[in-house]
């Protein structure tokens, strides 16, 4: 069996410091600039491996083939290069603890903080890994930079073996995930795939075929400003009727800090503003369509609500479709997750499927025609500065990919 630990362990770490944040309040596409420095990186690393096609297209998204050496479908392979935009993501000092004690692990630019195995069950299954971390101040980016990492080390070990069969792959490394614009409308005409994976899971064995739908909210609140030393009975506070419409809003039964298993959400993610307007973000979360329709209502109607105790404010709240939950399509076919479930049991690695508490490129991929599940790369704690992989699970997914596209080619 080949050792691919030193090639994802380098290849993480040399991604993972490349700065590469989405953001949502851009219009463009990739939405930031600073994208561009891992994807034209990638895509000069893919023509060095001997990869055909490779295409750095318009919208931001690298794409290859990987030739095929037997019959079979054609597949696309994708990871996603932008790191989350909750946490600071500037500046990542990715270190490599190697052969974990199993004890908890210290940050040497955050004093304070602590990655404990109490609190973090999975990494007391770690013992004796190589686990990379950021430095404290930064999240890390394995989300999804570790699914990058495998993607390539596996596009380069099958173009220098061309005796492994496997049917054509597409890779497709895309931008903007993190904000839900991560599938450009002419992806899947471009990626020319009769279904794909996303390797942009957790622990080991994954193979997710349900997530949630999601819709996102905005909400402008506009008061009524004056000095307010002239206020009485004239100034509206748009400060306050935020306050209120946040502290209508379910706070026990339908927040992400009190919800779990198959419970949807409202998740405030922004505000901001002044007395005279402010602006709230909201992700809208529910497994079924029903209940992201009722979030939606429930939110519309609370502003509604609050806009009739000051009728001199003006509120308007506004939802946005951003993707929907992929069972909806993948159990008419579980085609591509029987495939990957026979692959991992090949290499005795038990599949787990639950639902994903979130979303994946493979979400809209599939909503837009390309049926496309979603499997693990090892990352955990994604979003924060809490954030870990083990190098030697990043293997076990190369080796995964590997047993997959062969497995594709016996089909």
């Amino acid at each position: 069996m080949t050792d691919f630990h030193p090639e994802l362990e380098s290849r993480l770490i040399r991604y993972a410091a490349l700065d590469s944040q989405s953001n949502d309040d851009s219009t463009t596409s990739p939405s930031t600039e600073i994208q561009f420095g891992i994807l034209r990186l990638l895509e000069a690393e893919l023509r060095e491996i001997g990869a055909t096609d490779v295409t750095l297209t318009p919208y931001g998204t690298v794409l290859a083939t990987i030739p095929g050496t037997a019959p079979g479908p054609t597949i696309g392979l994708l990871a996603h290069v932008d790191t989350a935009p909750q946490f600071n993501a500037t500046g990542v000092k990715p270190r490599v603890i190697r052969g974990y004690n199993g004890g908890e692990i210290s940050f040497p630019d955050d004093p304070n903080l602590t990655l404990s195995p109490a609190q973090h069950p999975y990494l007391a299954t770690k013992q004796g890994h190589d686990i990379i971390t950021a430095s404290g101040l930064t999240l890390l980016g394995a989300d999804d930079k570790a699914g990058v990492a495998i993607l390539m080390t596996t596009a380069r070990h099958l173009l220098a073996n061309p005796d492994i069969p496997r049917p054509t792959l597409r890779l497709a490394f895309t931008p903007d995930e993190e904000i839900g614009r991560g599938v450009h409308p002419n992806l899947p005409k471009d990626l020319r795939a009769d279904f794909a994976y996303t390797f942009d899971g957790g622990a080991v064995g994954e193979i997710e075929y349900e997530s949630f739908s999601a819709d996102g909210a905005v909400v402008t609140i506009k008061g009524v400003s004056i000095h307010p030393g002239l206020a009485k009975d004239k100034l509206v506070n748009a400060i306050h009727l935020a306050a209120k419409i946040i502290q209508t809003l379910p706070q026990v039964t339908m927040t992400p800090e009190t919800t779990d298993n198959r419970e949807g959400f409202i998740h405030a993610t922004d505000m901001t503003g002044g007395s005279s307007e402010m602006t709230l973000k909201f992700i809208l979360r529910d497994f079924e369509r029903d209940g992201l329709a009722a979030k939606g209502a429930l939110l519309q109607q609370v502003c509604a609500t609050v806009a009739a105790t000051e009728p001199r404010a003006e509120i308007t709240c506004t939802i946005r479709p951003q993707y929907r939950n992929m069972r909806y399509w993948l159990e008419n076919d579980m085609t591509p997750v029987e495939l990957a479930r026979t692959a991992a049991r090949s290499l005795g690695i038990e599949p787990v499927s639950v639902p994903i508490r979130g979303g994946t490129d493979g979400s809209r991929l599939t909503e837009m025609g390309v049926p496309c599940p979603n499997l693990f790369t090892g990352m955990q704690n994604i979003h924060g500065p809490l954030e870990w992989v083990s190098v030697q699970d990043m293997a076990q997914a190369t080796e995964f990919c590997l047993a997959l596209v062969q497995q594709a080619a016996k089909t």
